[in-house]
């Protein structure tokens, strides 16, 4: 980029797209130049993750191929959480199962299930509004009684008094 863009002089009176063009590159390569072709020095490390992303495009095409529908978003939000493990025996399995602590993966997996309640509320929400609501609010109802029934009689005596 260096020497592309003081290599480049279009003519002002033909070309004044390229010219706005080229203005805008050299804001945008000044401001933040660095940052866009960063590259990892790691012995290794693949340079790029087309391996993967073919992975998961088969699995949505499979997935689309299986179940019949059009749209595969649910695998684009979090297809990556649903390929755990990949083996070609019991054995391979069973060791990559083992390097991962229970914990880490309990601690993962819960953190998989509140990102997934707000979908899931919406989608009962959507399906069928009146028990939703209605579950919702018997849980409130519930919620509130249990506060209040862990308060001691001194804190519900001030209560009334503040009240």
């Amino acid at each position: 980029m260096e020497l592309l863009i003081p290599g480049t002089h279009p003519d002002g009176k033909v070309q004044p797209a390229q010219i706005r063009l080229l203005n805008g590159l050299q804001k945008r390569w000044e401001l933040s130049g660095s940052e866009l072709l960063y590259c990892y020095e790691i012995a290794g490390l693949p340079p790029d993750n087309l391996k993967l992303e073919s992975f998961f495009g088969r699995l949505r095409r499979h997935q689309r191929r299986v179940s019949g529908r059009k749209s595969t978003r649910e695998l684009l939000d979090f297809g990556q959480a649903q390929v755990l493990f990949t083996a070609d025996s019991l054995p391979e399995l069973l060791s990559q199962i083992q390097v991962m602590p229970p914990e880490l993966y309990h601690r993962h997996r819960q953190r998989l299930a509140e990102a997934e309640l707000p979908r899931h509320f919406f989608r009962r929400l959507h399906h069928d509004p009146l028990a939703t609501v209605q579950a919702w609010v018997s849980h409130y109802n519930a919620r509130s009684q249990a506060i209040h029934q862990s308060e001691t009689p001194t804190q519900q005596e001030e209560e009334l008094h503040t009240r």
